[in-house]
């Protein structure tokens, strides 16, 4: 696999997986990002949006650079 479309796909798929974790765990919490307004609930659930994008993002480049460590047969 061309290692530009690698790193794309796998930092799109580590940052939407760590985004809907945060969503959901978000949603578990009762934090709704969608209310009206921007209430102390709306502004913690996007908090943890952000933060579940950030993480899941580099999870998947540590997953990248572990791949590339290892040995090729």
């Amino acid at each position: 696999m061309n290692k530009a479309l690698l790193e794309g796909v796998s930092d799109a798929v580590g940052f939407v997986g760590g985004a809907l974790l945060g969503f959901w765990l978000g949603r578990v919490l009762g934090l709704d990002v969608f209310a009206a307004g921007y209430t102390n609930a709306s502004i913690a659930g996007i908090l943890l949006v952000g933060l579940g994008g950030g993480l899941g993002l580099q999870a998947a480049r540590r997953w990248r650079r572990s791949r590339a460590e290892q040995p090729r047969d």
